[in-house]
Formats: structure tokens, sequence, C-alpha cells
């Protein structure tokens, strides 16, 4: 009897993503219990007080003013150039690299990682990923037959762990003849973490001398998704992309960009893959790669995604009305940390190293039974590998305040 008809490769185990399976369960217990009742601190995207999604009205009220056919039309596969090129702005600000820069949309964040993971390493390679990651780049890895390797993102004193990344970095520049890492940064989902600028330092170093071997090749992907929701301005941790100005040849940068998070445009699924080399070659041969890689995968993108950012980044008045209101819920994202932070060190709640972002992780021994021990609490958060994933972008100043005490005691239970 036939028990399967999909190819091999497509098999894989029948489970739900267990992101949206948490969400779906917080979100019964809100219907059922009421959500003033309920802390669902599973969602990666900004709730307001009430625990409704944040929409902000300068970014929809330039979207229900395009022209029907602004939104309907076919795009170009790479992008509609307005739209690349707004993208440069919107992504690098002041600090665009001097360099040979291209730009291919993507659908989402997720789309500019497929098109980097897909076109810069070989069947088999592995990628060099912190051991807390986002658990998404496992599963486009696993997709497309590339496996993940993990250094250990924090050293003793809280800091980005160098010498953990530079032992994994050189293992696989033996065995392989790329290396292809993902950074996170600024605002690293699930801890929050920014890679400051000394430590940038360290990692180019490592990646100059490696390359030295001209039958080496090396490729940093910098996943960007939070970077509006970093700093002080938004200017000040975007600072690292000059730093990416005339690297060896045989050093490729990759960005990926996503309208998701800064322009709460969720559901558009629009970004973008942005390379950043010194030699216009390779600088071309990335666009008609990742071109070619799009049109295979999903043709072309969001139109009015792209005529939306284009709209916005290229008219004065729009991106200041734009930012201010950015800026506004930035801030209710700071104070809801903190307070969550705070809450915790008195209590004495372990936490990862927190500087900005969406999420504040918390280690311990039993991931999954501490997420359904809160749960009797009326708590959800996300189970992660080695810890658990608290969004305190979901989640009120009040329930911040009472939610490490929950962790906690969830944790000493069950550990």
């Amino acid at each position: 009897m036939i028990k399967s008809m999909a190819a091999k490769h497509a098999i894989w185990p029948k489970q739900e993503d267990i992101i949206f399976s948490l969400s779906k369960r917080a979100q019964i217990d809100e219907k059922k219990n009421g959500k003033e009742n309920v802390i669902n601190a599973t969602i990666g995207a900004i709730m307001d007080d009430e625990g409704k999604l944040v929409t902000l009205k300068s970014v929809y009220d330039e979207y229900k003013k395009l022209d029907n056919t602004q939104i309907a039309a076919y795009a170009q596969i790479a992008g509609q150039n307005d739209y690349i090129e707004a993208v440069k702005k919107a992504c690098f600000k002041e600090y665009m690299p001097n360099s040979n820069i291209r730009v291919v949309a993507s659908p989402g964040g997720s789309g500019s990682i497929k098109l980097a993971v897909f076109n810069y390493t070989e069947k088999e390679e592995s990628l060099l990923v912190p051991d807390w990651y986002w658990g998404p780049y496992k599963v486009i890895s696993e997709e497309i037959n590339r496996k993940i390797t993990n250094y250990e993102l924090f050293n003793k004193e809280g800091n980005f762990n160098f010498e953990s990344f530079e032992n994994q970095f050189l293992n696989l520049l033996k065995k392989q003849e790329r290396v292809f890492s993902i950074f996170n940064t600024p605002a690293h989902n699930p801890t929050g973490y920014t890679i400051t600028d000394d430590e940038w330092d360290k990692i180019l170093n490592l990646c100059k001398e490696s390359s030295k071997d001209i039958n080496k090749k090396i490729t940093l992907f910098i996943d960007v998704a939070y970077i509006d929701f970093s700093g002080k301005d938004g200017n000040d941790t975007r600072s690292f992309f000059k730093k990416f100005e005339n690297l060896p040849e045989n050093i490729l940068v990759i960005v990926g960009f996503s309208m998701s998070k800064g322009y709460t445009a969720y559901g558009m699924r629009s970004g973008a893959c942005l390379c950043i080399s010194k030699d216009k070659d390779i600088a071309d041969e990335f666009y008609y790669s990742c071109s070619h890689s799009a049109r295979a995968n999903w043709s072309n993108c969001n139109r009015g995604a792209m005529e939306l950012l284009s709209t916005i980044i290229n008219d004065e008045e729009k991106l200041k009305r734009y930012e201010e209101e950015k800026n506004s819920y930035k801030s209710v994202l700071k104070e809801r940390a903190q307070i969550f932070v705070d809450e915790a060190k008195d209590i004495g709640l372990n936490i990862l190293p927190y500087r900005d972002g969406f999420f504040i992780s918390i280690p311990c021994k039993n991931p999954m039974k501490v997420c359904e021990k809160a749960i009797e609490s009326k708590l959800y958060t996300i189970p992660l590998k080695m810890g658990i994933r608290f969004a305190v972008c979901a989640v009120n100043k009040d329930k911040c305040k009472i939610a490490p005490k929950i962790i906690k005691e969830a944790i000493d239970l069950v550990d």
C-alpha cells in the first residue's frame, strides 16, 4: 500500500511550526479568558497595550492612496528601479558604503536569506551561525541540503564570543572552499544583542587574514530585519556598514533587508537582498544569480509594497512623519524591555545580554517544559534549544513587570 507520494527530499516530520502553534494556543486562551488575563509573548510583532497589532498610520495612509494599478501590476523581477534605490536609502541611510552595491527584491527578509544561502553555498556545506539563532535559518538551509555549524554567541563577560567564532570559522575554512556566516544584528533575534564596532573589527580582521588564500571564499550575511528598532535614533547602529568598504575581492557582504518590522508590513512580504563588493564583476554576478533564483522561485515580489516604500523614502515630509511615528513605538518597546530587564535583575532571573529589539531570551535546561509550566499561569513564550524567548514587542508594561516572576518560578520548578 502506498504510504507516500512526495519525493524523498520533501518528506519532513509532521509537525506545526512551534511559534505559530503556541501563538494559536495563546489566542484561544485570550478568547476564552480575556486578553487582560493572558500574557502572549509569542508574537514577533509590535502590539499595542490592548494586544492589538500596531500598524503605522504614516505607512498605511500612503498605501491606501496608491492607485489600484500600482498595487495590481507585475513588478520587475529584481524590483522596480525606484524601489531598489529606496531600499539602499532605507537600509544604509547616511552610512551607505562607497562600493558596488546591487539589490534584488525578495519576499521579506526570509526571501533574502533563501537567495543568499542558495547562491553562495554548495550542497552539503555548513553555514556558520551562533548557538542562539532564529530557527528558520536551519529550515531554509535544510530545504536545500545545507547544514548548520554553531559557535557560542556569548563569552563569560556577556559579550560576543570572538574566540568561539574564530575557532569554528577556521575549522570550516579547512574543510570547505567557502564559509558563509549569518549575523543577525543589530537587535538580534532571539536575544536582543547587537555586535559592537570593535567586535566587527575583530571579525573583519579575521576574514581579511583568511582571504589571503585566494582559493577561499567568504560570505558574510547581515540580517538587519530589526535595525529600525535599534540604537538611539536608528542611525547610530548603522555605522558598521562603512566597514564593508574596500574588502578583498573574495569577501562578499550580503545584507538582508525587510519591510516587515520597520514598516509594520509583516504580511506584505517585501524585502531585498543587497550585496556590497569593491569588484564590479562580482557585484554584477550577484545581481544576475539572485535574479535568476527569484524568477525560479517566486517570479516577482509585491508591487504595492515597492511603491509604498518608494513613496515614503523619496518624500521628505512623508519620511519625517513615518520616522516620528515609528520612533514613538520604538520608545514604547525600549520602556517595556527595560521594565522586564530591571524586574529580572531584582528577582534574580538570569537573562541573556539585551541591547535592543523585539525579544529577550532566558536560558534554561528544559525549555519546552518551562514553557508549558508558565502556560499554567497564562504566560505563553517560545521554547528554543537552550532557553525560552519572550517577545517584549507584544506585551504591555504591566505584564512585562509580572512576567519575570512567572518565568523564574517555572524554571525553578522544572529545572
